[in-house]
This record gives C-alpha cells, sequence and structure tokens, in this order.
C-alpha cells in the first residue's frame, strides 16, 4: 500500500488507536485530542478526499488546537481538602497543648499524640498551657495560652 492510498478509514483507526492509548497511558489528555483530531480528518476525508500531505497538515493543526482550547476551556483545578496532610506541624496551629517539661531559654520540646516537638517560646515552667502559633520545619513556635 503506498501512502498516496490513505484512505480515510485509517485516520478513523489510528483516532481510535491513540484514544485507547490514552486509556492507558497518563499522558494528561494530549493523545486523547490526537485522537479525536484523527477521527476529524478521517470525516473530512470521507466527505471530501484530499491528498496525504493535506490530510497530514491538518491532523497537526487540528491536534494543537484542540488540546490548546481544551487547556484554555477546562483549566486544571487542583482542590486540597486537606491542606496540611503532608505538613503535620501545619495542623497544630491554633491548637492548645500542656507542657510535660519546662521551656528553659526559650527552647523546650512538647509532646503531641505519639510524637515529641522542638518547641520555641517563652520560658515556662512545667504543667503551662501553651497555644502553637507557628510552624518552623519541626520546631513549633508557642506562646501562653490564657
Amino acid at each position: 500500500m503506498e501512502l498516496d492510498a490513505l484512505q480515510y478509514w485509517h485516520w478513523f483507526v489510528a483516532g481510535l488507536a491513540l484514544l485507547i492509548v490514552e486509556m492507558f497511558l497518563p499522558t494528561g489528555f494530549v493523545l486523547m485530542w490526537m485522537g479525536v483530531s484523527a477521527i476529524i480528518v478521517g470525516a473530512i476525508a470521507w466527505a471530501a478526499p484530499t491528498s496525504w500531505p493535506v490530510e497530514c497538515v491538518l491532523f497537526g493543526v487540528l491536534s494543537i488546537v484542540c488540546f490548546f482550547a481544551y487547556r484554555k476551556l477546562w483549566p486544571q483545578k487542583v482542590v486540597v481538602e486537606q491542606p496540611s496532610l503532608n505538613r503535620r506541624g501545619h495542623s497544630y496551629v491554633g491548637r492548645t497543648f500542656t507542657l510535660s517539661d519546662p521551656v528553659v531559654n526559650s527552647i523546650g520540646t512538647l509532646r503531641v499524640d505519639d510524637s515529641q516537638w522542638r518547641i520555641s517560646g517563652p520560658d515556662m515552667p512545667a504543667g503551662s498551657q501553651v497555644r502553637v502559633v507557628q510552624a518552623d520545619g519541626a520546631t513549633l513556635r508557642v506562646e501562653r495560652a490564657g
């Protein structure tokens, strides 16, 4: 078979193949729009047959236009239901705890759930109530609660 014998159904097969591959590979919908473009070119070739170079150029242009139209009309939205999921220290901001050890020279430790955190804040004796005001890496900044 020569390239001059490119038929409309070749575009349909190529389009379906691209759509199937898109289902199995995480390509970000690139192959989906190429598949849709191939099917559109197949429909155009069926309705008004043209030469294969024209069809290939049309396929390339349609693929790019469809993809960027998709990106423009349906922008990607990242929804974060738990913004502090991987930042455990940030989930403690605003919470109040009781010190089991004193804060000396503005440094101490605080036991929270199953972990121990380094804290910084004003000097306080053990048993004081503290509120976490900021998480700075592995250090929690605290203030006297009350």
